[in-house]
Formats: C-alpha cells, sequence, structure tokens
C-alpha cells in the first residue's frame, strides 16, 4: 500500500496488494499495435500489480511477448495462449462482423484461462483508460451471489431493430450491452456451465438469424435475454462508446466522470461526438507516450523482480562509475523496448533455397530512403528504426500514405525505443539482422541504393558460389555520388564512365580510403568472374552472408567500428570474402549524423573508442586462437 499503509488501502474496494487480471483477444498486426496503446494507458494509471493474459495468433504472439519480454515493466505477469487451439470452439459459427472468427473468441475464455483463475477483466483492444483500473476490479465485490458477467448497456439504437428497414438484429435486453468492457467471474460462470449455455443458446437463434453481425456480442445478448438475473449493469462511463450511432454523450455529465472510452468505430477518431477532441488527445496523449516511463516501481510495492532484471541490476553494480567509458558501458547494459513487425508483413521465403533479405537499420532522419529501396530491391526486407514512440507514429503515418509502401508486404519493420545517450547501432542492426526469415542475408546500410535487378543477380551468384556449402562473404562493391539527382547508372558499363567523368566516385575515397580499399576497384574494373580478396585493418565491405552468421558486437555504439568488427569476426571465422563482378551499390548523400560529429568532436569519445577496440581485439584471439593473431600484429603497425 502507499503512504505507508500495509496493503490496506482501498482503491474502490480494491486492495493495493490485489493482483488484477486482464484479458485480451489480440490478432494480427494491427490490433497488435492498438493493443500497446491500451497497455500504456492501463498502466499509465494503475497501482496495482497486473497479470495480462493475451490469446493470440501467431502474429501477435511473436510480437507482444518480445515487446514485453524487453519492456521490462515491474510487477506485470503475462500469458500467451493459442487462438488456433480455440478456433474449433467457435468456427461452427457464421459471422458477418469485420473481426471474424477472433471476434468470436472471448466466448471460450472459461476454457481458455487457467481453471483455477475466478475473476477476469476482458477489454477490446481499441479501448483507453482514463482512470485507475483498481476501481473497475473493485466492482467485482458488487456482484449479488447470482450475477457472473458485468457489462455496459449498448450506446448504439442497433438492438432496437429500428436503424433501417428490414434490419433485424439478435434478441436483446432493451438496448443490449457491450462486450468491449465485460468483469467475468470465472468460477461462477463454470459452475453455471457456461460452455454448455452460451452453446445451445447460439445453436438455437443461428436456426432463424442464420449469422452473427456483431459477432461474439449478439450471442452474450442472447445469453442475458434468457437469464437476466445473470447480468450486473455496470455504469455507463466504464465504456464510452464513440461508434457511428451512439447515444454516448448522455452518459457523463462532465468530462471528469469519463473511465474508459472505447473507439468502437473503422472510422476511429473522426466520429461525430461534442467532446470528442478531448478524446482524441487522450487517445493521443497515450499513443505516443514513453513507454520508458511506465518502468517505474510500483510505490511501496513489495515487487517480485524477473531473474533478467535481477541479471542486469548486478551487471550494473560492477560496473565502475570511475571507468573513462563508463557511459558506453552502461549502454551495452540498456535494454531497449522492442516492437517487431510494427506493419502488415507477409512473406514466405522462395522454395529454392536462395532467398536473400536485404537487411539495414535506420532512425527518422533517414526515412526519406525508404522509397527509393524499395524501387531498387523488390525482394525481402528487414529494416529496424531507433525512434521515439512519438516518432514511431510518425513513421506509421508517413508508411500509410506512401504509395510505395502501402503496397509492400514483404518488408519488416522493427521499432527498437530510444533510451539513453548513444545511438546503439549494432544492436539495432542485430534486431534486423535477426528477424530475417531467408537463409541469406545482404548486409547494408539506408543510405544506399542497390543497382536495378541486384537482388536477381544476388540470388543466382548465390547458386554459382556455392554458398549453401560454404563459408563465403559475397562482397558487393560500394560508390558514392556527391550528387543528389543522380540519374542512376543501368549496367557497370554506365556506372564506369560516371567514375571517369567525376560524377561518382568509389566509397569514401575521400576521407577513408582504408574502409573499402581491399575490393581492389581496379581490379574489379576489368573483371567478368568474382575473386577473392583479403582482410586488411580498416575493411567495412557490404556483404551477403548465410544468415546465421555472427551478430554485430553490441560493445560498439555511435559512430566508429560497428562494421569493421563484423567483418574481423566473419574472417576470423574464416569467411572468404568474395568480390562479386557485376554488383554494385551507390552511396546518396546526406548530412552527417549527430554521431559522427561527436565523434569528431570529442577526444574522449575517440579514447574509449580505442579502448573497446583493444578489448575486442583480446576477445577475438581468445575466442579464435592463432586466427586471430594477425589482428593484433596489424593493430600495433597501425
Amino acid at each position: 500500500g502507499r503512504g505507508g499503509l500495509a496493503g490496506s488501502e482501498i482503491q474502490g474496494n480494491t486492495l493495493f496488494f490485489d493482483l488484477i487480471h486482464v484479458a485480451c483477444v489480440c490478432a494480427g498486426h494491427n490490433a497488435s499495435r492498438d493493443v500497446v496503446t491500451l497497455v500504456k494507458s492501463v498502466l499509465f494509471h494503475r497501482r496495482n500489480p497486473l497479470h495480462f493474459h493475451f490469446i493470440t495468433d501467431t502474429v501477435a504472439n511473436r510480437i507482444l511477448s518480445s515487446l514485453f519480454q524487453s519492456w521490462m515493466v515491474p510487477s506485470v505477469q503475462v500469458s500467451f495462449y493459442d487462438a488456433d487451439e480455440l478456433k474449433s470452439e467457435v468456427s461452427w459459427i457464421p459471422n458477418k462482423h469485420y473481426s471474424g472468427i477472433y471476434g468470436l473468441m472471448k466466448l471460450t475464455l472459461t476454457k481458455a484461462l487457467p481453471s483455477d483463475l475466478s475473476k477476469v477483466i476482458v477489454l477490446d483492444t481499441d479501448i483507453t483508460f482514463a482512470t485507475d483500473i483498481a476501481e473497475l476490479w473493485g466492482i467485482f465485490r458488487k456482484f449479488t451471489d447470482k450475477q457472473v458477467i458485468g457489462l455496459v448497456e449498448n450506446q448504439s439504437d442497433w438492438y432496437l431493430g429500428n436503424l433501417w428497414k428490414n434490419h433485424k438484429p439478435w434478441p436483446a435486453l432493451g438496448r443490449g450491452f457491450n462486450t468491449g468492457v465485460i468483469l467475468l467471474y470465472l468460477e461462477r460462470l463454470r459452475r453455471i456451465g457456461w460452455e454448455q449455455m452460451w452453446r445451445l443458446t447460439a445453436e438455437r437463434e443461428l436456426m432463424s438469424m442464420l449469422s452473427t453481425s456483431l459477432a461474439d456480442q449478439d450471442i452474450f445478448n442472447a445469453f442475458i435475454k434468457q437469464n437476466p438475473v445473470l447480468v450486473h449493469q455496470l455504469p455507463c462511463f466504464w465504456n464510452v462508446q464513440l461508434s457511428d450511432h451512439t447515444r454516448s454523450e448522455q452518459c457523463y455529465t462532465e468530462v471528469s466522470d469519463l473511465k474508459v472510452i472505447h473507439w468502437n468505430s473503422p472510422k476511429k477518431l473522426r466520429v461525430k461526438n461534442k467532446h470528442v477532441e478531448f478524446f482524441r488527445n487522450l487517445y493521443l496523449t497515450f499513443l505516443e507516450y514513453d513507454g520508458n516511463l511506465l518502468r517505474r516501481e510500483l510505490f511501496g510495492c513489495p515487487t517480485q523482480a524477473s531473474p533478467e532484471s535481477v541479471k542486469l541490476q548486478k551487471a550494473l553494480e560492477e560496473l565502475d562509475e570511475d571507468d573513462q567509458c563508463y557511459d558506453f558501458r552502461r549502454e551495452r547494459l540498456t535494454v531497449h523496448r522492442v516492437h517487431l513487425y510494427f506493419l502488415q508483413y507477409d512473406y514466405t521465403p522462395t522454395e529454392d533455397n536462395t532467398d536473400i533479405t536485404l537487411v539495414a537499420q535506420l532512425s527518422m532522419d533517414r526515412l526519406q530512403m525508404l522509397e527509393a529501396i524499395c524501387k531498387h530491391w523488390e525482394g525481402p526486407i528487414s529494416l529496424a528504426l531507433y525512434m521515439s514512440d512519438a516518432e514511431a507514429q510518425q513513421f506509421l503515418r508517413y508508411a500509410q500514405a506512401s504509395e510505395v509502401l502501402k503496397n509492400r508486404k514483404n518488408v519488416g519493420y522493427h521499432i527498437v525505443y530510444k533510451e539513453g545517450q548513444f545511438y546503439p547501432v549494432n544492436l539495432v542492426r542485430n534486431v534486423a539482422l535477426k528477424n530475417a526469415n531467408t537463409p541469406y542475408v545482404f548486409l547494408t546500410d539506408v543510405d544506399f541504393l542497390p543497382m536495378y535487378g541486384l537482388y536477381d543477380y544476388l540470388r543466382k551468384s548465390v547458386v554459382q558460389m556455392d554458398m549453401a556449402h560454404t563459408k563465403k562473404a559475397l562482397v558487393v562493391p560500394a560508390f558514392e555520388t556527391l550528387r543528389y539527382r543522380l540519374s542512376f547508372p543501368k549496367s557497370k558499363a554506365e556506372l564506369l564512365s560516371m567514375l571517369d567523368m567525376g560524377t561518382l566516385y568509389t566509397f569514401r575515397y575521400h576521407v577513408w580510403p582504408k574502409g573499402h580499399a581491399p575490393t581492389n576497384y581496379a581490379k574489379w574494373r576489368t573483371a567478368t568472374t568474382p575473386y577473392k580478396v583479403e582482410w586488411e585493418p580498416d575493411f567495412e565491405p557490404y556483404v551477403v552472408v548465410r544468415r546465421e552468421c555472427p551478430e554485430y558486437d553490441q560493445r560498439f555504439v555511435g559512430f566508429g567500428w560497428n562494421k569493421v568488427s563484423h567483418i574481423m569476426e566473419l574472417d576470423a571465422q574464416e569467411y572468404d570474402l568474395m568480390v562479386l563482378p557485376n554488383a554494385f551499390m551507390i552511396h546518396m548523400p546526406h548530412a552527417p549524423s549527430f554521431d559522427i560529429s561527436k565523434f569528431r568532436s570529442s577526444s574522449s569519445y575517440r579514447n574509449c573508442l580505442n579502448t573497446l577496440k583493444d578489448e575486442f581485439h583480446q576477445d577475438l584471439s581468445r575466442k579464435y586462437g592463432s586466427a586471430a593473431l594477425k589482428y593484433l600484429t596489424a593493430q600495433r603497425n597501425i
């Protein structure tokens, strides 16, 4: 309890130590995004430990399990239940509602949730809380002995059956009830044989109705019409419904009375309600709210720390605060929240085992590159975006408005949420790499445009070079232009003449020739077959490798050595570096990133980078023994 009351302070009949259970059916990419906003609004106001129960399809499970794992919110437990296993319970019911089969899943909760769970609050994903959910949980105590289900009256005229000529809704008690917010007394429902009861109701009504129009809501209402004593009517501010035909304004006198807002209209934020501005702002607040702030401990509550957070705490305590590289080392221990597949993604790799995913990372200032990359590369793409919650929403609006991006379903967008003062570039790269789902990956940077046709050419090269049975990294030679409006070369011949004319250069020719010199551009000009090159210090080519390649080393944050270290590790693992004769990519101009300017101006940043390099070398030689000795020698000679 707060303020020194040992767990006995009461909030709307709920003790502060009470564990509150919340269930949600969530399927697909869009619902997974919506549910995060609901969860943020609940976490923002809560003072109790929570247990979320998600009924999910495989997509939502993958997204939400990694999100909660990386969010690490204290006093929150999460359980997942496989919607596929429940489909047979409801698939016999024809449903016209846009929610499809998932719109019927709430009927199965007595079966889906653990048999010892006695009470649960069930929420739709399009709900926003404006108050502490403990107040709602407290209403269970007001149920009479007979009541098993708590619902708010439906605020539209749907069940009155007068919306249009021949409109024939399912039977309901008066205006009926809305199932966006439900208090389910599971223990009692099991006792009265709920499963059997709702089935019989549905079977009987379907004989004349043929299908449901509002999914589970029709069946709940028909059941209640027959068993009115079983329902506890909740005050309507617990589910203020903003759909098109509602009387929601009659439900509250003051905007401050509102507890829960339900955006149950396909038009969502454009509904006709005089307080819609207030509602919209409340919703946008949570949409853009920094989820990291919700990691705060519950005040005065004995929280059960997860093994992950205990391990993290121990590692943080072991850091030396006087170490000049303390900030770098601390960044390495930061756990960034990750939302995988932020947008719709639907791609099955080609069956010939040659498929390649383009892998890159970016932040807000490089968004404008995405359309061009999509035009140049038709294959699958895995992108990790380093952003704040508000920027992620900006990105969403940008992607939904772009003709090019919204038509591409083979681009996985993974948001890594910002935290701390550095840009954890290799952590972000690893998120993109780990979530590629093809046998091969093309590791590139977002500022590069691949040549037209590169995707097909690389897939042919994978076969030609027998990549499946040999350890190779295929190098795609990198060039750059300083011109913003470049007429992109259609072939190697055209590229070579642009190189001779000075409209193109080999990449980093002016500032960092060492990074790409080993590619041997002079040889490439006339090469017609792939050729092998040797590793040299500071070599950082862009390569195609098997997806199981080593990950990027996450000690390198911000600018400097983040790719060099990766190529060294490939070399230490004895990958052959093979330059492709007919592949190229071109770097497009942009303003220098913040981290480069920090690197150029700060001597302590550079010193730390050197310390990290030395430690990386030592780790390599421990890991790879004599194979890594040449790096130490090379380092001493630099």
